[in-house]
């Protein structure tokens, strides 16, 4: 059975026309179409897992075919996406116990772990108050916690490991495709602005993560998914010089349900 066949039986399990699933998913009838028909033989990790959540069928079983068809019942499940291992130290003890919901292979670590011969320790960019900065901010690289992705992933994403970082989304501006706390993987490799992809930015001393667009002149505009609340940003060439400092690329996202 392949993916396009585990779609449908998903959907048809639950009562589900193709337009009333599209409608859930926020895509068109044909998206939905082109996946049980198999001329698109990948989901968007997003509508993976609302997909998951409608059909109470698992992520995992989905996306591949492995693993136990149906997901277990939790009140909360925490989305992994593959190569991702997350540190005990990183969550409150309430978000450890939630269900894990994953694709590809994930453990339990913390800094007493050895390293896999697959893994890489990835840093985490986050923001610091500056001393007798009256609340100002700047972006740093966080030298404590860290985040281990397996090479293997960072490789089918083109990435050089010594490139990779992580960051925390804050706020709902990119909502509904990355919501608020949601961790992001950055190429730092990768700072060569291309017109609608997602970047990650210090702006001023705030961490950001935005669409970006060029303009004439080298002039930046800065564009959220929630556009209803956070309409375009524009800023000059002089602007941009600076307050803007590229991170890099967001090539990878980690949704928590």
């Amino acid at each position: 059975m392949d993916m396009s066949e585990r779609i449908t039986e998903a959907r048809e399990s639950v009562g589900l026309n193709k337009s009333e699933l599209a409608r859930r998913l926020g895509v068109s009838r044909a998206s939905v179409t082109a996946w049980e028909t198999g001329a698109v033989n990948n989901l968007k990790h997003d509508h993976l897992f609302e997909l998951s959540k409608i059909t109470g069928f698992s992520a995992k079983w989905l996306a591949t075919g492995e693993g136990e068809k149906k997901r277990k019942t939790a009140s909360t499940t925490v989305a992994y996406l593959p190569g991702l291992r997350n540190s005990k130290d990183a969550g409150s003890s309430e978000q450890k116990n939630h269900e894990l919901e994953f694709l590809g292979h994930m453990d339990a670590w913390d800094s007493d772990t050895a390293l896999g011969p697959d893994e890489v320790e990835v840093p985490l960019f986050r923001e610091v108050e500056i001393a007798a900065g009256g609340g100002r901010t700047e972006v740093i690289e966080n030298h404590g916690a860290k985040l281990r992705f397996a090479r293997s992933t960072l490789a089918r994403a083109g990435v050089d490991p010594a490139n990779a970082a992580c960051a925390t989304v804050k706020g709902n501006s990119m909502e509904r495709l990355i919501p608020d706390g949601t961790t992001v993987g950055v190429d730092t490799g990768d700072k060569e602005i291309r017109d609608g992809e997602i970047y990650a930015f210090d702006h001023d001393g705030m961490l950001r993560v935005k669409y970006l667009q060029r303009k004439p002149g080298g002039g930046l505009r800065v564009i959220s998914e929630n556009l209803s609340e956070y309409p375009p940003e524009d800023y000059g060439p002089e602007e941009v010089e600076q307050d803007i400092r590229m991170i890099g690329r967001v090539f990878w996202w980690s949704v928590l349900r």
